[in-house]
């Protein structure tokens, strides 16, 4: 099984609210790349379908992170099976239609200058990344707040550029455990699963 074979049956085993088939439509359609698309320009998914690939890892790492003990029998981190796979396989939404295959010119093994694709961005959207994956997901189905502030806030600190937004991503792992438990397990399945340490694709 591939990783947009899993995809498609993690979201359909799991996502059953109303709006969800109509958005799976949509990522399957002519107007939307999600499943060819890479998930970055040249660090962890920086391939076509890298973009699906993270996905699948985050939701594999957020179920693991999960069922912690420690997580559930001292955090009391307990949330739906549909909470758990529409917040992984849908945090990075934002990134669809975003890259374009562009060329530049590079030496080759041998020397020689020749023209090689890469990807960079072409934002349409530029609504932010957290926010914008939480507004495409909305105009689809209905979020819980836990949802969307997960979604949100999946960057973490990382995504904070001033001491205000650094106070707003630790109130919101405070008070929506969810994100903070989204954004371990999307740091590790882009760092340790698919970062260029590893050379995975």
């Amino acid at each position: 099984m591939n990783a947009k074979e899993e995809f498609i049956q993690i979201y359909q085993e799991k996502i059953q609210r109303p709006g969800s088939q109509r958005l799976l439509e949509y990522l399957s359609s002519d107007a939307s790349d999600f499943f060819t698309a890479p998930s970055s320009t040249r660090f962890h998914g920086a391939y076509e379908g890298g973009l699906v690939q993270h996905s699948v890892n985050v939701y594999h790492c957020l179920v693991d992170y999960l069922n912690r003990p420690r997580t559930k029998e001292l955090y009391r981190m307990e949330y739906s099976e549909e909470s758990v796979a529409l917040v992984s396989l849908l945090h990075d939404i934002c990134k669809l239609n975003f890259y374009v295959v562009d060329y530049r010119n590079a030496k080759n093994e041998k020397g020689v200058w020749e023209k090689v694709p890469y990807y960079k961005i072409e934002d349409n959207l530029p609504y932010g990344h957290g926010e914008k994956s939480v507004y495409i997901i909305s105009s689809y189905m209905r979020l819980s707040r836990e949802e969307a502030f997960a979604i949100r806030y999946h960057m973490g600190f990382s995504n904070a550029a001033n001491s205000e937004q650094i106070n707003n991503v630790g109130r919101a792992f405070e008070m929506f455990p969810l994100a903070l438990a989204l954004n371990v397990a999307d740091m590790e399945a882009s760092y340790f699963l698919e970062g260029s340490i590893n050379n995975n694709k």
